[in-house]
């Protein structure tokens, strides 16, 4: 198990836990690892959202990076898509953000990208947490003129938006209609400057909610962790539809004009049908996680579409796109991946596409979700020790419950066992026709499995 690395990045309280000696150690690892087949000094991006903290890691993290002899420019509070777009376009040899996505201000975290935009692979990540426990650090020190420097381009940012307004102008202001108002949630993170520009841009009426960040309210009871907020301000203001980024932006959810949720799985099939009609859709092919909706299964069936499933993690999602050549994945949560455009999710490029697809269709959103029905779906987290998580299956009477489970929803249904793999939680997942019957059956489970593994 990996000592410092999650499935996405490293994540930690601030400053208690992710120590600037910790980021500074991780830094000039990861310049190394990133930057040793190059014949140039490094050139790293950095990004962040709106945490409190972000100057503080910032700090540690540029003073490893340039100790090592790396270049780095600061692009400051960025979507993290954006940081992923502009490693690309400026040939850097490498990139972070700091972001704890959708997690609360206290937690601050470090995510890698390399040279092609792409989040770096578990190999990569293990060769960093190799270099810094190996004692091989203090050897990777430049000095005299080889020590690295930093610039700040903030403006950089602008490359990012004309690239979201070369590829949706031209539908949108065909098809715009000047009744139609989205409403925009940013959770105070690193959307709540970049979303209201490309919108004005765009022409497309707006009303724009939390963003107004002061470094300890992001994610507070909003974004697309609080979905309800902005499904009650498009109902009370008779909206079209609502949108709410995460934290860092690299994802989003929807509402329809009823309020009602718009979520990854019905997002993967609004934009694959809309993909695979324009004879776009690679291999009429979508890639999502084991944990996607049911529903999602038989709209692909139905649509002569075939769903590749990966394990949990927009990571993973994009490394059966990439080995497969697909173009069309994501998860249930909204991270949606469009592969011909960006190499990672994008929850602004996602919010637009949505939009350029109902301007096109000129139908309500509610319409539109219809394609595609949800099952009712449980998740019950178990709290287990830490070292018996990954080894449920042994116990017996855990190991019966389940396969009756399984037996019995496998007609109309699913049962899905997933050990968390940042915390001490085995996630129970159940669905089924009727709401009320498998929670009482995912909330027996989880009791079972706590009793049998304390």
């Amino acid at each position: 198990m990996r000592k410092y690395f999650g499935t996405d990045g490293i994540r930690r309280i601030a400053n208690s836990e992710l120590t600037p000696g910790l980021v500074y150690k991780v830094a000039k690892a990861g310049a190394y690892v990133l930057g040793k087949h190059e014949e140039r000094a490094p050139l790293i991006l950095i990004g962040k959202d709106t945490r409190l903290s972000g100057g503080l890691i910032e700090s540690a993290m540029t003073a490893g990076f340039l100790s090592y002899g790396a270049n780095v420019i600061h692009l400051g509070v960025i979507p993290t898509p954006a940081v992923a777009y502009l490693t690309k376009k400026l040939k850097a040899s490498a990139s972070v953000v700091i972001s704890a996505s959708h997690n609360s201000y206290e937690y601050n975290g470090i995510k890698f990208f390399s040279n092609k935009g792409t989040k770096i692979d578990d190999s990569l990540e293990e060769e960093i947490e190799e270099i810094m426990d190996s004692g091989k650090i203090d050897e990777f020190s430049a000095v005299g003129e080889k020590i690295g420097t930093d610039k700040n381009k903030e403006k950089y940012v602008e490359e990012y938006l004309d690239f979201l307004e070369e590829t949706f102008a031209k539908e949108i202001n065909v098809n715009l209609n000047s009744d139609f108002t989205v409403a925009i949630d940013t959770a105070n993170g690193a959307t709540y400057k970049v979303a209201e520009k490309i919108l004005k841009r765009l022409g497309i009426n707006y009303k724009i909610i939390n963003n107004k960040p002061d470094g300890i309210n992001i994610n507070k009871e909003c974004g697309s962790t609080h979905i309800e907020k902005i499904s009650k301000y498009v109902v009370e203001n008779k909206i079209d539809l609502g949108i709410a980024y995460d934290g860092d932006g690299d994802r989003c959810l929807a509402v329809d004009e009823t309020g009602n949720i718009i979520d990854g799985d019905k997002i993967l099939a609004i934009i694959s049908k809309y993909l695979k009609s324009q004879g776009k859709l690679k291999n009429d092919t979508v890639v999502a996680t084991v944990m996607s909706n049911l529903g999602l299964n038989k709209y692909a069936k139905e649509n002569e579409i075939t769903l590749k499933q990966t394990k949990v993690g927009d990571r993973y999602v994009l490394e059966e796109m990439l080995k497969n050549g697909y173009n069309l994945g994501g998860e249930q949560s909204g991270h949606i991946i469009m592969l011909d455009y960006n190499p990672t999710g994008d929850g602004i490029f996602t919010s637009l596409m949505l939009i350029t697809i109902l301007l096109k269709a000129k139908e309500k959103a509610s319409n539109m979700c219809k394609m595609i029905n949800i099952y009712p779906q449980v998740l019950i987290n178990a709290k287990v020790s830490n070292d018996k998580k990954m080894t449920y299956k042994e116990d017996k009477d855990i190991n019966d419950a389940i396969i009756k489970l399984e037996k019995e929803f496998a007609e109309n249904g699913r049962v899905l066992i997933r050990p968390s793999g940042t915390e001490s939680l085995i996630r129970v997942m159940i669905e089924g026709k009727d709401e009320k019957y498998i929670t009482q059956k995912a909330e027996e489970l989880a009791k079972l499995i706590e009793a049998k593994l304390k």
